[in-house]
């Protein structure tokens, strides 16, 4: 005799009216996709770093490529992703390009991270 999953159901029954509720609010697939594109920029222990130094100030490639201890080039790479991703700003300043965050929901996303990892 097989022995059931506790994971599925013992007999098929769908639930019409949840189903058809789920479908109704469920997005379109264009922006599941794009979230979860969104999320993959997180999954990089280098640009969440490159986001905690940016919680403090508006710095340079230079001022992160010191306290990062990373080559500028690397930086800039990673920087390009998070720029992408419009979780990052730039600004030029004569021959400086300075980064700051793009707004206050990138500090929202990592304070809801960590809480949730901290659970």
């Amino acid at each position: 005799m097989e022995k059931q999953s506790a994971d599925c159901c013992d007999q098929v029954f769908v639930h019409e009216d949840l189903v058809k509720k789920v479908n109704e609010g469920m997005p379109e697939e264009e922006e599941l996709y794009d979230l979860a594109e969104l999320f993959k920029v997180f999954g990089d222990s280098t640009r969440i770093r490159i986001l905690f130094v940016l919680f403090e100030a508006e710095v340079c490639v230079c001022d992160l490529a010191e306290v990062l201890h990373m080559t500028q080039s690397a930086v800039s790479h990673q920087l390009k992703i998070l720029k992408q991703a419009k979780l990052v700003s730039a600004r030029r300043e004569g021959k400086s390009v300075f980064y700051s965050l793009a707004d206050d929901h990138v500090r929202t996303i990592i304070a809801q991270g960590r809480e949730h990892i901290e659970e």
